[in-house]
């Protein structure tokens, strides 16, 4: 087979303790899924979970140990963090109850869902989807991969972000208002999974602007961190 011009190389992430690379299919991210991030943005309660989807290639991949460069994206200036648990899967399935879901999970990474928060805003000003505020070149950072079975707790695990040195997000996976097995059993309703699927779970509050200059640590219990520097 030949092709008109040289195909992309493949998105992977890295697996801790492992040589072999995880491939990235798609990647979904589930929206308000803490209640207290959900109060910040002007929304209450336990709303249907909704989910929209970045582009593989928006992946920032970061090796264990390393800093990544976070380029400040352009036509914002108000650009957010959101930190977040990153959910691996491993087993592909269509309509996956909630009891199953976790045998389809391969394992957890830390990730941040970068946010153009005012163009994300005026896109819901105008009933217009927001695509350009959210799945845009850069927006989703990710660490490596720690196995399921070498993740620990991680329903229970914390979850922070600080920014120059500073607590700007912290809470636990506890919190989530749909937790990993029913975010996958909702999801899985609408789009069948596959292997090489990641899922970023939803943000806690505290979400707020970064520059350039800054420097941003994410981390989850048992499943290590992710830092990345804001450059111009």
């Amino acid at each position: 087979m030949s092709y008109l011009f040289t195909p992309p190389a493949p998105i992977s992430v890295p697996i801790r303790g492992l040589s072999e690379r995880f491939p990235v299919r798609r990647i979904y991210c589930v929206g308000r899924n803490y209640e207290e991030h959900a109060k910040e943005m002007g929304f209450t309660g336990r709303e249907p979970p909704f989910f929209f989807l970045k582009p593989a290639d928006a992946l920032v991949v970061v090796e264990d140990g390393q800093t990544g460069a976070l380029p400040y994206p352009s036509l914002t200036q108000n650009y957010h963090h959101e930190i977040e648990l990153v959910v691996a899967i491993g087993q592909g399935g269509r309509n996956i109850p909630a009891a199953q879901a976790l045998e389809h999970v391969y394992g957890y990474a830390v990730g941040l869902d970068m946010t153009r928060r005012d163009l994300q805003n005026e896109m819901k000003k105008q009933g217009r989807p927001w695509c350009i505020g959210k799945a845009f070149d850069h927006s989703a950072p990710i660490g490596a991969i720690t196995p399921a079975a070498q993740a620990g707790d991680i329903m229970n695990a914390e979850i922070s972000l600080q920014v120059n040195g500073a607590d700007r997000q912290r809470s636990h996976i506890s919190k989530l208002i749909w937790n990993i097995a029913e975010t996958i059993e909702h999801l899985s309703t609408a789009w069948e999974l596959q292997p090489g699927d990641l899922i970023y779970s939803g943000t806690p509050e505290g979400v707020a602007a970064v520059v350039p200059g800054d420097t941003l640590v994410g981390q989850v219990t048992g499943i290590g961190s992710l830092t990345m520097k804001v450059s111009p």
